[in-house]
């Protein structure tokens, strides 16, 4: 091919160049690296970098690094004229026998990319568990969850303990109020959650909120009615500052037999609950599509199998005439 097959590459000194039209053809069906387009081109490295570094300068790529690697594409931002121009390239460039080599080449470095990450991943099926858990951390299974939250609900965390479920929802909402009876674990919860201004941690019962009618968006109760000595009121208040269009989220222990146990040891009032009774109880408190579903257990976990338990608030009736 010839500048004279393509009167466009005479113009734009970018484009000017067999080379740079085969790489940015590339670049235009995905990211790929300068040694993956080394492969697909063959072509030595230090000839592919200069052609990149050319296309970079004059805006056509953009690049991003990945530790040693870095990543080319074509860019996102052309302007209508240069997408015009580049179409005029690229329809002449269709046209010459190297480009549907190039497009061979390119497929086999994607399968080539496949491949490796195939068999990393058969290498490390049997303790990915534990490369995620060195990686990101306990919580990173739970961060698809978070990304429900609402940037602009407020979101009461009633029985917030030391305030760590605070903590974590706190980036993904406007504000979290943290409510508890005991001093010394809101002293807790205050000091952890110091830094986030969009936390009140505030002291009182659940029987008795210490929050005004209709300001939250969502209540969650998590591992607290337990503690509760009338577990309906607590829900009733629960749907009392809740909006109109709040919702509830319950998360508690199934009935068990250990009781006794637990209400010596951790002073527990409740040896957990009938999910039945639960969803009765939502619903006397002003909750409706009261659904209970049982938590698969945690082999790892020596307490009591849990169940979660969601609702919204009952929309007010029209009066009947």
């Amino acid at each position: 091919m010839n500048t004279s097959t393509l009167p466009i590459l005479g113009q734009l000194s970018a484009l000017g160049d067999e080379t740079r039209a085969r790489l940015l053809s590339l670049l235009e069906g995905g990211e790929l690296t300068v040694s993956e387009l080394c492969a697909v081109l063959q072509l030595p490295q230090p000839t592919v970098s200069r052609h990149l570094r050319t296309l970079s300068e004059a805006g056509w790529v953009t690049s991003r690094a990945d530790g040693r690697n870095r990543h080319y594409r074509i860019a996102d931002s052309l302007d209508a004229a240069s997408q015009e121009l580049w179409g005029l390239v690229r329809e002449g460039l269709d046209e010459e026998p190297v480009r549907a080599r190039d497009r061979e080449r390119a497929r086999v470095v994607l399968r080539e990319r496949r491949r490796r990450s195939a068999e990393f991943f058969a290498m490390a099926a049997d303790r990915w568990d534990d490369l995620r858990l060195d990686l990101y951390g306990r919580s990173a299974d739970l961060l698809p969850l978070y990304g429900l939250l609402d940037r602009s609900w407020d979101v009461g965390d009633l029985g917030t303990g030391t305030g760590a479920l605070a903590e974590r929802i706190a980036p993904y909402v406007r504000s979290v109020v943290a409510v508890d009876r005991s001093g010394p674990m809101l002293q807790a919860a205050e000091a952890r959650l110091a830094g986030l201004g969009n936390v009140e941690v505030r002291l009182g019962d659940l029987e008795a909120l210490p929050i005004r009618d209709g300001t939250l968006d969502l209540v969650i109760l998590s591992l607290v009615l337990h503690f509760v000595a009338d577990p309906a009121t607590a829900l009733a208040e629960a749907s009392r500052v809740l909006r109109p269009t709040g919702r509830v989220l319950v998360v508690e222990p199934r009935g068990h037999e250990r009781g006794a146990e637990y209400a010596e040891s951790m002073g527990h009032v409740w040896a957990g609950f009938d999910p039945d009774a639960m969803a009765a109880w939502m619903v006397d408190a002003g909750f409706e599509d009261a659904n209970v579903r049982p938590v698969p257990p945690d082999l790892q976990a020596s307490g009591p199998s849990l169940f979660l338990a969601t609702g919204s608030k009952a929309r007010a009736r029209a009066p009947s005439r």
